[in-house]
């Protein structure tokens, strides 16, 4: 068995251990998973959202009429695009001046919808996304991987015991990793790497219980399986 490979563009290294747990959950197989930003060997290009949106003005200046047309991700099976849904709450004069003029004529931000449900915020963002890319929809090998409002939701619904308060509106709390990070000792995840992977595992195998709390996991899971079906045996 070829093991599938795949591309992530995402906000920063805790982000990608969360996916990359969800992955493993949901392929149940081996697989090559690359991060293509943040990438150490490239600091200019910056983490967070903002580096998510440079990454794509330079995609969009190649001029790829889509992700599976762009040659430089041509050897990749599948190509993730994530962002956290709290970018929508997010303005492009965040990132300094040169984003703003770069944002001319791409979707505004912010764009954010109100919460519950989290599928409109998403679906807002998705369309941001797609100016940036300046692409009319993903393809049959990407897709976007938004988690409302950040990948710690999903962390957090698989590691918190049931009934936990921080539970209650998962996908709508601005201020998770907060709450997180001020939990009693035993309970606390601070966003750092060596913490987030000291408990991914719990995201591994409590990927039904994440699916429960966050409904973006539930639509993060069906994508890639419809993705997988293509991916080499």
């Amino acid at each position: 068995m070829s093991d599938p490979r795949i591309a992530l563009v995402a906000e920063g290294p805790t982000d990608f251990i969360v996916i990359e747990a969800a992955l493993r959950a949901i392929l149940n197989r081996t697989f090559i998973l690359s991060q293509l930003q943040p990438e150490p060997t490239r600091p200019e290009m910056g983490g967070g959202w903002g580096g998510v949106f440079k990454w794509c003005q330079q995609f969009r200046l190649r001029g790829a009429t889509s992700i599976e047309a762009d040659p430089t991700l041509a050897n990749f099976d599948s190509v993730i695009m994530h962002l956290d849904a709290d970018v929508a709450d997010k303005s492009y004069a965040d990132c300094g001046n040169t984003a703003v003029q770069a944002a001319i004529g791409l979707q505004a931000l912010p764009c954010s919808r109100p919460c519950p449900p989290p599928s409109d915020t998403v679906k807002a963002l998705e369309a941001v996304l797609l100016s940036w890319l300046n692409i009319p929809a993903i393809g049959p090998k990407s897709l976007f991987c938004i988690p409302s409002k950040a990948t710690d939701a999903w962390l957090a619904s698989a590691v918190l015991p049931q009934g936990h308060t921080l539970l209650a509106g998962l996908e709508c709390n601005p201020n998770l990793e907060t709450g997180l990070a001020q939990l009693p000792k035993a309970q606390r995840i601070r966003k750092s790497i060596p913490q987030y992977r000291s408990v991914t595992g719990s995201v591994v195998s409590q990927w039904q219980r994440v699916k429960t709390h966050c409904t973006q996991a539930a639509v993060f899971e069906q994508q890639v399986q419809t993705i997988a079906q293509a991916f080499p045996t």
